[in-house]
């Protein structure tokens, strides 16, 4: 089988940089990190998730479930942080195989029920009945590698995705009232 050549290439990343990264997680393999967001309602279903210096990721709900329809739904923009860490993973682990990647698109969908009504009236239901029942995820990836090479690159990024594990396994997680922060 011929590698396909690749006529252009995705903007890449500093693979030294990504190769030091590597080096501190293998010397430190519990070291971690914190990720911070400050989420204020706006009125209706929309809100504002400030992260750092960043524009704020705005949220909303579609008119049929009581919301404005201006930005994405909860669920999409969980689906939208899946497919960004899939799409850093994918792209780091071509880079350190040292595969050019020339596109890379990731297709996401989930079943997604609510029959609960956010537990304000709706159907009795168990946390597990809730939330997604099942994503689908597919990836179009092309470079300058074989079609074998790059369905392990998607398998091996797949398991390291940290945005994956969280969804795949259980996380402990509290929620709790305060009167400040």
């Amino acid at each position: 089988m011929t590698t396909p050549t690749v006529k252009t290439s995705l903007r890449p990343i500093d693979r030294q940089g990504l190769l030091n990264f590597a080096a501190s997680g293998r010397d430190n393999p519990e070291r971690r990190g914190t990720n911070k967001v400050h989420t204020v309602m706006q009125g209706q279903f929309r809100s504002w998730s400030y992260v750092g210096i960043h524009n704020p990721v705005i949220v909303d709900e579609p008119l049929h479930l009581f919301g404005e329809n201006t930005a994405p739904a909860p669920g999409e923009v969980v689906l939208s942080a899946l497919g960004g860490c899939l799409g850093v993973g994918i792209t780091a682990v071509a880079t350190y195989r040292e595969i050019t990647l020339s596109r890379l698109e990731i297709f996401l969908e989930a079943d997604i029920g609510n029959t609960g009504a956010w537990g304000a009236g709706g159907a009795e239901r168990q946390p597990g009945d809730m939330g997604f029942q099942e994503i689908r995820v597919k990836v179009i990836v092309e470079g300058d590698a074989t079609p074998e090479q790059l369905d392990d690159v998607v398998r091996h990024a797949n398991y390291f995705s940290p945005v994956a594990n969280t969804m795949r396994n259980p996380v402990p997680m509290s929620v709790a009232r305060v009167d400040e922060v």
